[in-house]
């Protein structure tokens, strides 16, 4: 018997969880967006990577007119707004509920999700720039789903919509390969006011990266010892095929919101307290990137 494709409820309709909503839509999934200033549907255009121009219409609810439960829930929004916009949320879900995080960093829903819950996590290389209602698609890359059970009933019809997606049924070496190369990546030039490639180009801001990545790796040795470690090249790597491209942090500091910093380096500081390391240059960056 052919599975019914779920509705989604979307907390953040920015340029990834448009993008997110608009594969899901392709698949047959029901998406809705909750947002506590508008029940107007939220109209939306993708400019996609060959030229084409996409319009999405996706349905709006207010907090309280979400129904009862929640069965599966869409995260997207920046990291820093994520306790207050999950707050009228939280009597909605249940450990049946389905959560995707899509998110920079980790641990922004931490404290956040009923017992038994467990979320489902994403991770792409796929990049989108813009403000709404303009939304370009830089590059439709490989994305990762993936959690402590088995693929959800959904999951394989959504492959022939959403391009390169792969489930990981272990995604957390993926997330710590992304994290690492934000954590270097993202304040670096969200501090200098820099494209990605300065990294590479100037020996300062390259041997700040070099020690922010072995303060990292041995933060995630110490998690686990399976860790390889040896991270620079990797970074230095995605700065360079990102030369051009503007951080998302450096794209916050730059019209004064505040950065997901918090969830990137401010998660390898908490780990670090924890565990009686000391990581100066990550605890510089999160001081640095912290709205006071």
């Amino acid at each position: 018997m052919p599975h019914t494709p779920p509705h989604w409820f979307l907390l953040g309709a920015g340029n990834m969880g448009t993008l997110a909503a608009w594969y899901l839509t392709l698949a047959g999934h029901r998406v809705t967006v909750i947002r506590s200033e508008s029940a107007s549907p939220l109209k939306k255009t993708l400019w996609l990577p060959d030229g084409r121009q996409q319009a999405v219409s996706l349905p709006v609810l207010t907090p309280s007119a979400l129904p009862d439960r929640i069965g599966h829930l869409l995260v997207a929004i920046k990291t820093p707004y994520t306790r207050s916009a999950m707050a009228p949320l939280r009597q909605r879900l249940d450990s049946q509920t389905q959560v995707l995080r899509f998110q920079n960093g980790l641990g922004a829903l931490d404290s956040l999700l009923p017992p038994g819950c467990i979320p489902l996590e994403a991770i792409t290389t796929s990049a989108v720039k813009g403000q709404h209602p303009d939304h370009t698609v830089v590059a439709e890359n490989a994305t990762w789903l993936g959690g402590s059970t088995a693929p959800p009933a959904w999951f394989a019809a959504l492959t022939e919509h959403w391009p390169d997606l792969h489930w990981e049924d272990d995604i957390r070496p993926r997330q710590w390969h992304k994290l690492v190369a934000n954590a270097v990546i993202n304040p670096l030039t969200a501090l200098y006011d820099v494209p990605n490639g300065r990294i590479n180009d100037d020996p300062a801001l390259r041997k700040q990266a070099t020690q922010l990545c072995e303060e990292a790796d041995h933060v995630l040795q110490q998690l686990d010892p399976a860790w390889p470690g040896h991270s620079l090249e990797n970074v230095l790597t995605v700065a360079r095929a990102t030369a051009s491209n503007t951080s998302s942090m450096r794209a916050d500091r730059q019209r004064g919101a505040q950065t997901e910093i918090d969830a990137i380096n401010g998660w390898l500081v908490k780990q670090a307290d924890q565990l009686d390391l000391a990581v100066p240059a990550n605890r510089k960056m999160v001081t640095a990137l912290t709205l006071r």
